[in-house]
C-alpha cells in the first residue's frame, strides 16, 4: 500500500472493461476504476479501444476509499500503455515534467547571465 497514495503513477493490470470505463487491479487488495472521462480529454466512444483485458498499464491515483479497497483512477495526460522495448524512453507522465520546470530552468540562466 506503499505506493498506493493520490497523486502516484502506478502499475496495474486491466480485468475489465464497460462501455463506462475500464478496471484496473492495482495489487492483492486493491482495484480501481478509470471512467470514461478519465481515459483523455477527446470524445471516447469506444473504451475498448484505450486498453485490453490482462494488459498491464500505468494509472494516476485521484482517490483512495480504504473501506471498500477501491481505488478512481485516471490515464489523462499519462503515457499509460507499457511498451516492451521503446527506442525512447518517456516517463509515464510524457514530457509534462519538463514543461513545468521550464520556467524555473530559464529564470535560473537568465540569473547567471545577470551576474557575469
Amino acid at each position: 500500500m506503499d505506493d498506493l497514495k493520490v497523486g502516484n503513477v502506478v502499475k496495474g493490470t486491466v480485468t475489465g472493461i464497460q462501455n463506462y470505463g475500464i478496471f484496473v487491479k492495482l495489487n492483492d487488495e486493491y482495484s480501481g476504476l478509470i471512467h470514461i472521462s478519465e481515459i483523455t480529454e477527446k470524445y471516447v466512444k469506444d473504451v475498448n479501444k484505450y486498453a485490453s483485458i490482462g494488459e498491464k498499464i500505468f494509472v494516476e491515483i485521484n482517490s483512495i476509499d480504504e473501506k471498500k479497497k477501491t481505488c478512481i483512477l485516471t490515464v489523462k495526460g499519462l503515457n499509460y500503455r507499457i511498451v516492451d522495448n521503446p527506442k525512447i524512453k518517456e516517463s509515464v507522465r510524457g514530457f509534462t515534467p519538463l514543461k513545468q520546470h521550464l520556467p524555473e530552468w530559464i529564470n535560473e540562466k537568465l540569473k547567471e547571465w545577470k551576474e557575469v
